[in-house]
């Protein structure tokens, strides 16, 4: 049997995202290390100084950009939950076309998600349209908590991550098309 020809740019585009997502995710990896560090100076100034009052939030944030930014890499590396009952037991290639059917929802997923994050970011850099539909940029939004930090690095960081998951899902979908046609990446 011949090897299929694939297109080089979808070829090339598919190398690019696993290897962006699996340098992001690794980075993401050590988040984890932070967010123990920040758990653990929140734990020690309650027992022995004044508490903290940036720990609970900061460590919420670590999670949030561990968890978000992650999610690209678990996907690229099959880390996710499947229901593998009859889904473990298809041939790859009918394995591939579940998986093409189904990631058309996760796009359409991320396509919301990523408009609700990036109108959250706006929001928090202080953007909003007038009438005239003229943007105005308006105080920084921050947090109503005591500490009161600005909200726009993790709105940005959410954005960034949920952009990457599209592009992962995009990317197993070109994977699952050329495992369709015959063709390996």
């Amino acid at each position: 049997m011949t090897a299929v020809s694939f297109p080089q740019p979808l070829i090339g585009f598919v190398r690019l995202v696993d290897r962006m997502n699996y340098g992001v995710g690794r980075f993401a990896m050590y988040l984890l290390f932070v967010l123990m560090a920040v758990l653990m100076w929140s734990s020690i100034s309650k027992t022995f100084f004044n508490p903290s009052l940036w720990t609970l939030e900061m460590a919420q944030f670590v999670m949030v950009a561990y968890y978000i930014l992650g999610g690209p890499y678990a996907m690229q590396m099959g880390a996710h939950v499947r229901m593998d009952l009859f889904y473990a037991k298809q041939s790859p290639r009918t394995r591939a076309a579940w998986d093409g059917f189904t990631v058309f929802a996760l796009i359409f997923y991320l396509g919301v998600m990523i408009w609700g994050a990036a109108d959250s970011f706006g929001y928090s850099l202080g953007l909003s349209w007038n009438e005239g539909l003229l943007p105005e940029i308006g105080r920084l939004e921050r947090s109503a908590t005591a500490w009161r930090p600005y909200l726009w690095p993790i709105k940005l960081v959410t954005l960034v991550g949920f952009t990457l998951m599209l592009l992962q899902a995009l990317s197993a979908l070109i994977r699952d098309i050329a495992t369709l046609r015959g063709a390996h990446i």
